[in-house]
């Protein structure tokens, strides 16, 4: 892949399910570009694609027709083996729910994808720990997922998705359950990874104060793209409320 490519491509994507006698467009024709290092959201109404789009990114399901091409590997046309170890091995992805392991503590949950990967117990450990670290939870590396709050532990599952250093961090509503402040909080961090790191990272989301922290924001409604806009102050929902509500009418 060229330096000047972008990290993720996807082109005339379409999903179609049938329900009953009816084909369901739940993308139809959709394409969309992001650069290493962008912050990029996705918004729209239930049942916009949203969500389909995120899942057929990330390889959790597979496309009717079209490309998804991630760091130059086109993930639509793998097989399912591939697509699955693709997806441990170059995404990162964060769930609305938080998805840890209760007996496990914080630095051990983090460190999954290697033991899944086969990896050695030597250095497992410190790679978790100095990932945690970076999301502020260096004191807390021993505490299991009942003694953290729902931020701590959303910010665990974000230790987790980086912990392969992955090409792409997938974020599917990653505050949907937690409070406004909790919230801010991991919009910011996410905003931090990509503009200070230059980690690339799409996020599903309705909430424009989540929204407000991303460089670019797309809006679908049933299934297609209706237009994009970019913030022109991070961090003001207001704005990117009004600018939503004027694409979808």
């Amino acid at each position: 892949m060229s330096p000047m490519d972008p990290i993720l491509k996807v082109s005339d994507l379409r999903k179609d399910y049938v329900a009953g006698s009816e084909c369901v467009h739940a993308l139809d024709g959709l394409s969309l570009e992001v650069n290493q290092g962008e912050f990029v959201a996705i918004m729209g109404a239930s049942g916009s694609g949203k969500s389909t789009l995120l899942h057929l990114i990330g390889g959790l399901d597979v496309a009717t027709a079209g490309q998804v091409v991630v760091d130059g590997h086109d993930i639509a046309a793998m097989s399912d083996k591939d697509r699955t170890l693709f997806r441990r091995r170059r995404l990162g992805i964060i769930f609305q729910q938080f998805n840890l392991l209760p007996t496990l503590t914080a630095a051990e949950n983090a460190s999954l994808p290697l033991l899944v990967e086969g990896n050695g117990v030597s250095g497992m450990a410190d790679a978790a720990e100095a990932l945690l670290k970076k999301v502020d939870l260096g004191h807390r590396t021993s505490h299991r997922p009942q003694a953290l709050s729902g931020g701590e532990q959303q910010r665990v599952a974000i230790a987790r998705a980086l912990i392969n250093d992955p090409a792409v961090i997938l974020a599917d509503e990653p505050t949907g359950n937690l409070d406004s402040r909790h919230s801010q909080e991991i919009w910011e961090l996410l905003a931090k990874l990509a503009h200070c790191e230059s980690r690339t990272v799409v996020a599903v989301t309705h909430e424009p104060a989540g929204a407000a922290h991303c460089d670019r924001i797309m809006v679908l409604k049933d299934g297609k793209t209706l237009g994009e806009f970019r913030p022109e102050t991070k961090g003001d929902a207001a704005l990117v409320a009004t600018r939503y509500a004027e694409l979808v009418g």
